[in-house]
């Protein structure tokens, strides 16, 4: 009987340790990570893939967040803002930049149009409205992402005549909205 036991509770101890801890916590999480491994999704947006490299509410960071996006021939983000900086590194593939001119006006206005391409990096400032578009119809496009003040609150437009005051708001942002808990009081900064 006591070796049953012991048995069991050896069982018990070994299952706790080896199972793997919740999505949202830090715990579990190896210093180095393969990235062929992270999880990845589309968030409903087909042609995009978007995996988190170190995240807020995935895994603790306070300052800055790192993903690794990548869209398929043709696919985009939606016209949108956000109140952090943003900088792009685009490792792979060629598309568009949309920046608009007249972010802090009433509306986004007519933008500005920046081609992007490998080895070619830019910076998104706080709420200038923006859109980052694959136009290659051949390859998919791979960019570094970082953004500041995480987690991101984000502004979108059906337009570039929208007015500020109409543009949604989405927060928690589709990856966030897992490991999202608290609410929090949501500013718009423009």
């Amino acid at each position: 009987m006591c070796v049953v036991a012991l048995i069991f509770l050896l069982s018990s101890l070994y299952l706790s340790a080896t199972t793997e801890a919740s999505k949202c916590s830090i715990d579990g999480f190896p210093l180095v990570k393969n990235i062929s491994e992270l999880p990845q999704d589309n968030y409903g947006r087909a042609g995009l893939s978007h995996i988190i490299l170190a995240g807020s509410l995935l895994h603790g960071m306070k300052e800055i967040e790192v993903w690794l996006q990548t869209f398929a021939p043709g696919s985009r983000t939606p016209i949108h803002r956000h109140s952090c900086e943003e900088v792009f590194v685009v490792l792979k593939g060629s598309g568009n930049l949309y920046l608009a001119s007249n972010s802090h006006g009433k509306y986004p206005g007519s933008p500005q149009v920046f081609p992007i391409f490998a080895n070619s990096t830019f910076v998104i400032p706080v709420n200038d409205a923006h859109q980052v578009w694959n136009t290659n119809d051949q390859e998919d496009m791979q960019v570094l992402v970082v953004v500041s003040r995480p987690p991101v609150k984000v502004f979108v437009y059906e337009d570039w005549l929208m007015p500020h005051t109409a543009a949604k708001l989405k927060f928690p942002y589709y990856w966030d909205e897992p490991c999202f808990e608290a609410p929090a009081t949501v500013r718009d900064e423009l």
